[in-house]
C-alpha cells in the first residue's frame, strides 16, 4: 500500500483549498511576527508592553483578562475549533479513514512530537539552570507557516505529499490540545469541567437532530470556552473538542455538510485574524539589554532550536521510514524519500501552538519565557531557510526530470 498515493478528486480539492487558505494565514502570521517583534523592540516598546498587558473583560466571570491572554485562550480556541474539524473530516472522508493508510502520518506525527521533546528534556535534564518541564513547546508543527513556505516554493511537489503535511499536522495539533490538556493546565475545577462536557453533549445532540441556527450554537460554543476556561485545562480545549463534534457526512439532498460550510466560514476568520493578533501578542519579545550571548547558550534556547531544526525532521521521516520498512506501506512511485525529508523540515517549524507551551510553561517567569520565545522565532526561522533550501532543489529535479504539471501523475521513481 503506498505511503502517499494518489488522492481522489474530491480529497485533492479540499486539499488544495485548505492550502490556499493556510498559505494567506501563514504570511499574515509573519507579519504580525514582524510587525511585533520590531514595535517591542523600538523606542516605543513600551507601549507594544503595555497594549498587550491591557485588561478587558468582566470581572465578575472572572474573565478580566489581558489582551494577550484573550488571542491565546479566546482567538486560538478558533484556530482549534478548525483544526479539530479538519481532523474530523480526515478520520472520516479523507487520508486517515482507513486505518492502513491512517497509520502513517499518525505515527510520523507522533514520532514527530517524540523526538523533540524527548531532545529538549535530555538538554535540559543535563543542564543544572535547565527547564525540562517545558518539553512540550518544540513538539508542534504551525500549519499555517509550514504550509505557506510549502505553497511559496514547493509549486513541483506531488500534491500527495503535500497532503500528507496537512494530515501530519492536524494530527500534531491535536497531539498538542492533548499534551496542553494533561501537562499545561492549572487549578483543576471538577463542576466546571463536567459542565463544559454536559455543553458539548449538547452540541453534539444538535448535530446529531440536524439544528442548524447559529442562534442556539454562538451562545453554547460561548458557555462552552468560558466553563472549560474555568475548570483550569486551557480554554483552546473546547474548540478541538466541538470541532470533532462537528458533522461531516451530508445528508441526502443537502448541499454540504456542517463541517464543510463551518470550515468555509471560520477558517477565514482564523487564517486571517485569530492566528495573526495571536503572533502578533505572543511574538513580541523585548531584547532590548539582553545579553544574548547568554540567551542563545540556554539549555531552553537549545533545546528548542534543536528540537525543532533536528528532532521534528528526524521523528517525522525516521517514523515514515520505519512503517515502510516493516509494514506493507510503501512510497508512491512518483515519490522519493528526498521529498519526504524535504517534508520534514518544514514541518520543523514550529510557532503558534509553541509560543502558546511557551507561555503555560514559563507565564511566571519573564525571563526563561523571553528567552523560550526567542528560541522558537530563531528556531522556525532557520527550519523555514533551511527547508526552503531543500525544497526548491526538489523543484529543480523535477524540472530537469520534465515531469507532468501535475507531477504526482508521474510514474518514474525520482532519485
Amino acid at each position: 500500500m503506498p505511503l502517499f498515493g494518489r488522492l481522489s478528486l474530491p480529497e485533492r480539492r479540499w486539499v488544495a483549498e485548505a492550502l490556499r487558505d493556510e498559505t494567506v494565514g501563514g504570511l499574515l502570521l509573519l507579519a504580525a511576527a514582524v510587525v511585533a517583534l520590531v514595535w517591542a523592540n523600538s523606542p516605543a516598546g513600551d507601549s507594544y508592553a503595555a497594549l498587550a498587558g491591557w485588561e478587558v473583560g468582566p470581572a465578575a466571570l472572572g474573565l478580566h483578562l489581558s489582551l494577550a491572554t484573550w488571542a491565546a485562550d479566546g482567538l486560538l480556541a478558533i484556530f482549534f475549533f478548525v483544526a479539530g474539524m479538519e481532523l474530523k473530516h480526515e478520520l472520516v472522508l479523507g487520508s486517515l479513514r482507513r486505518v492502513g493508510k491512517a497509520a502513517v502520518p499518525v505515527a510520523a506525527a507522533v514520532g514527530g512530537m517524540a523526538v523533540p521533546a524527548l531532545i529538549f528534556a535530555g538538554v535540559n535534564l543535563a543542564a543544572p539552570d535547565g527547564s525540562p518541564g517545558a518539553w512540550g513547546i518544540p513538539m508542534a508543527t504551525d500549519i499555517a507557516f509550514a504550509l505557506a513556505v510549502l505553497a511559496v516554493v514547493g509549486s513541483r511537489l506531488p500534491v500527495a505529499l503535500r497532503a500528507f503535511l496537512l494530515t501530519l499536522a492536524v494530527v500534531d495539533d491535536l497531539g498538542a490540545i492533548v499534551v496542553i490538556a494533561v501537562f499545561y493546565s492549572h487549578g483543576f475545577n471538577a463542576w466546571a469541567f463536567l459542565a463544559a462536557v454536559a455543553c458539548l453533549i449538547g452540541y453534539a445532540l444538535l448535530q446529531h437532530w440536524r439544528v442548524r441556527t447559529p442562534w442556539i450554537y454562538l451562545p453554547l460554543a460561548l458557555v462552552t470556552w468560558d466553563l472549560m476556561h474555568a475548570s483550569g485545562i486551557h480554554a483552546t480545549v473546547a474548540g478541538v473538542a466541538m470541532g470533532l463534534l462537528t458533522r461531516v457526512r451530508a445528508d441526502p439532498g443537502e448541499a454540504a455538510a456542517p463541517c464543510d460550510r463551518l470550515i468555509h466560514r471560520v477558517h477565514p476568520v482564523s487564517a486571517a485574524v485569530a492566528v495573526p493578533l495571536f503572533a502578533f501578542f505572543a511574538a513580541g519579545v523585548d531584547l532590548r539589554g539582553t545579553d544574548l550571548a547568554t540567551t542563545l547558550s540556554s539549555p531552553i534556547t537549545i533545546g528548542i532550536v534543536v528540537g525543532l531544526v533536528v528532532g521534528k525532521p528526524v521523528g517525522v521521516v525516521g517514523t515514515a521510514w520505519l512503517m515502510a520498512r516493516f509494514t506493507r506501506a510503501s512510497l508512491d512511485p512518483s515519490i522519493g524519500w528526498r521529498d519526504v525529508g524535504a517534508v520534514g523540515l518544514v514541518a520543523g517549524i514550529g510557532f503558534t501552538v509553541s509560543l502558546l507551551i511557551a507561555a503555560l510553561s514559563f507565564g511566571d517567569d519573564p525571563s526563561r519565557l523571553a528567552t523560550a520565545k526567542l528560541a522558537v522565532l530563531l528556531a522556525s526561522v532557520t527550519a523555514a531557510v533551511v527547508a526552503a533550501a531543500a525544497i526548491l532543489g526538489r523543484n529543480r529535479h523535477y524540472r530537469r526530470r520534465r515531469t507532468a504539471p501535475d507531477p504526482d501523475t508521474t510514474t518514474r521513481q525520482p532519485d
